[in-house]
């Protein structure tokens, strides 16, 4: 069902799309192809943070939910190089850092509907040549699908006509209770090595043993807020590889969340910042699938770098059950 959601500041129809198969309902909104809103059978809340105002999507909720890129995490030095020649971003957060890919990323447009069926929609965006500080002539689509009983499954594709850099995370802030914060929430991530991060939240270019560390969650443990502090990558490969599953959530509620991936990386964050009126910090965690964050600044990290025979693309699979 396709639903007008809200009109933008500059005068945009912003549609909500939503997808039913099994026990899984989930909203989809064209701007930022944002996950509004995921729902389980037998559960009366969503087990996602949204918002049904579209202005929240344009202002604190801007990353919530959405497909960030094409460059997403952090760039430390402000600028990459691409086959020789340096291109300059914007440097939107402090020290000259680029965040995001920046005030006009992907999460930050208006998506196009490709295609919709009841369990499907796909949704494409095109990025011209030196969008977001970069070349290529560019053309990203997202397919989220739902599959029976319950999984959400997201497939991001990116096709460009001259090398440039791809790296596209989603941002769904996940609170499997409906509680304040996502205190008591068990959490286990298959990861046996991370990247240290400086006070700025970038790589300092060590690639560290999790053994004994505080993000070593391989045996999974109840976490609550500051233990673990949580703003980084860990290392689930040094490349992407076939889909698997690598991360468990299960709430008090005995609501568990299955993340799957092909990517080598995963940004685990806290949210550590409130975001939604009159809710506070720490309500929802954030599992980014990716790249390691920083690629072009550590020739040790895998590389991020597309060409028109070499597109990019990513596989992410979120699945419920309920005991």
């Amino acid at each position: 069902m396709i639903a007008h959601f809200g009109t933008t500041a500059d005068g945009l129809d912003i549609d909500a799309v939503t997808l039913r198969a099994g026990d899984l309902t989930a909203t989809i909104l064209t701007w930022g192809a944002v996950v509004q809103d995921v729902r389980l059978s037998g559960v009366d809340y969503p087990l996602t943070l949204g918002s049904d105002h579209l202005a929240d999507y344009e202002g604190e909720m801007r990353y919530s939910g959405s497909v960030i890129g094409p460059i997403v995490n952090r760039i430390s030095t402000g600028r990459v190089a691409i086959d020789g020649m340096m291109y300059e971003l914007e440097r939107n957060a402090p020290n000259g850092i680029h965040l995001h890919s920046g005030s006009r990323a992907t999460h930050l447009r208006p998506w196009k509907i490709a295609e919709a069926t009841p369990d499907r929609v796909t949704l494409t965006l095109h990025l011209p040549d030196g969008d977001c500080g970069l070349p290529g002539d560019r053309h990203i689509r997202v397919v989220y699908t739902l599959i029976a009983p319950a999984t959400l499954t997201m497939e991001i594709t990116g096709k460009t006509d001259q090398p440039t850099l791809m790296n596209f995370a989603n941002h769904a802030m996940w609170n499997l209770d409906n509680t304040p914060t996502w205190a008591g929430h068990t959490l286990r991530v298959a990861a046996d090595r991370y990247l240290p991060a400086t006070p700025d939240f970038t790589p300092t270019g060590e690639i560290a043993d999790i053994t004994g560390s505080p993000l070593d969650l391989r045996a999974g443990r109840v976490v609550t807020p500051g233990n673990p502090d949580m703003d980084h990558n860990v290392c689930l490969s040094d490349a992407p590889t076939a889909l698997r599953d690598v991360l468990w959530l299960t709430g008090q509620s005995g609501v568990t969340l299955t993340l799957a991936t092909d990517q080598p990386g995963m940004q685990l964050f806290d949210g550590r910042w409130a975001i939604r009126l009159g809710k506070g910090t720490y309500e929802g965690l954030v599992f980014e699938a990716q790249n390691w964050p920083d690629a072009p600044t550590h020739d040790g990290f895998p590389s991020i770098r597309v060409t028109e025979d070499a597109p990019y693309r990513q596989f992410t699979t979120f699945s419920f059950t309920r005991s």
